[in-house]
């Protein structure tokens, strides 16, 4: 595939290290417990901004219910500024990929312009129209999708419009339903899946960055299990910290509350959709159902980290994979490391970021391989 644009992969990079640094900062402000600290949105307590001066605080807190923590709001209303700035990077990408399409520029353009418009309409609680004009820009795009190819990165370019654009529709219902567990965790894969499709765009469209190898081909399908297998963990991942079940086994690994089977409920521990007007700041599920939501996310790290350490061993004793094999191998040691330090040090902020992170970097690996390697001709 071939950009239309010389600097496209250049852009493409920035993107992806934007998209990094806000699924990053990200966790730090869901784990911080700041994910709430701006009670409205896109503003923050009715400014683009957040309330500093103590008479800003003061009229915020006289019309809003939720007090103003200032040394929270800041962090949700700045990781908000840096989505902002990731939508407009993106767009910059669709628009630059679609250009030499039929109508490329006006479908991405008018696309932007309803969700823009749906924007201003929810500010003015006009909740209907603001739903329409959303879903209609992203129709659009679905559409345009669906009629270009990807040879100059327009399809992929305009997919990853359309999942930022219902990403940032999902940081709204995580704070208007009031960290909604689903929604937290689609939140959470819908940053990874927008990090995913920019990896694979700056890679792809990078010169001379293929990797030809005579296994690529059952390698490859190696590498799209281990995917789908990363994916789910993180899922779990992202359900496990959104209702608060990180610590369900106490201090204790490997073994859960003194026990390697206590007592637990899977049926309750993975109901989706309890209604809307429940805040579930802080969990609401009993203990036996976070038991059994941290016996899953550990299961499962079990299965992940066994498939992707056989991908990594496979790659180590192979010409020219060797270095990323490597790689794979040391960021799955280090994010199994992490993990078991979240429980016995009860989940200090920064291992818990950086265990967000680790997952991130796994993806990169993973996706930036499906995205180079080629059969030889």
């Amino acid at each position: 595939m071939t950009p239309t644009y010389r600097h496209f992969h250049r852009l493409a990079w920035a993107a992806v290290l934007l998209a990094f640094a806000i699924v990053v900062f990200g966790a730090f402000v869901r784990l911080s417990n700041a994910g709430l600290s701006c009670p409205d949105w896109p503003t923050c307590y009715g400014r683009a901004t957040w309330p500093v001066h103590e008479h800003e605080v003061a009229q915020a807190n006289a019309v809003f219910d939720r007090a103003v923590e200032s040394s929270k709001t800041w962090r949700e209303q700045f990781h908000r500024h840096l989505a902002a700035t990731l939508g407009l990077l993106i767009l910059i990408l669709s628009l630059i990929a679609a250009r030499r399409r039929p109508q490329g520029l006006a479908s991405i353009g008018v696309a932007a312009a309803l969700v823009a418009i749906s924007i201003v309409a929810y500010i003015k609680q006009m909740y209907t129209p603001a739903a329409t004009l959303a879903v209609s820009g992203e129709l659009i795009l679905l559409i345009s999708a669906i009629r270009w190819s990807n040879n100059d990165y327009s399809r992929l370019a305009t997919v990853t419009l359309m999942v930022v654009i219902f990403q940032a529709m999902l940081g709204m219902w995580t704070v208007t339903w009031l960290l909604k567990p689903v929604v937290v965790m689609a939140h959470l894969l819908g940053g990874m899946a927008t990090f995913s499709l920019l990896t694979w765009m700056a890679w792809g469209s990078t010169p001379d960055t293929a990797l030809v190898q005579g296994i690529a081909p059952k390698l490859r399908r190696l590498l799209w299990i281990g995917l789908a297998l990363l994916v789910l963990q993180i899922a779990l991942g992202g359900w496990t910290s959104s209702n608060y079940a990180a610590l369900a086994c106490g201090s204790e690994f490997p073994r859960c509350l003194g026990q390697w089977w206590p007592a637990h409920d899977f049926r309750e521990a993975f109901v989706l959709w309890r209604g809307i007007g429940v805040d579930y700041e802080g969990g609401v599920l009993d203990g036996p159902a976070r038991v059994a939501i941290q016996l899953a996310h550990r299961g499962m790290a079990v299965l992940v980290f066994g498939h992707l350490l056989i991908v990594a061993i496979r790659m180590i004793t192979t010409h020219g994979l060797r270095y990323w094999g490597v790689v794979l191998a040391v960021l799955l040691c280090a994010q199994v490391a992490l993990g078991i330090s979240n429980v016995i040090y009860s989940l200090p902020l920064w291992v818990a970021t950086a265990h967000t992170a680790g997952a991130a970097l796994l993806l990169f690996v993973i996706v930036g391989l499906l995205a180079r390697l080629r059969a030889p001709e």
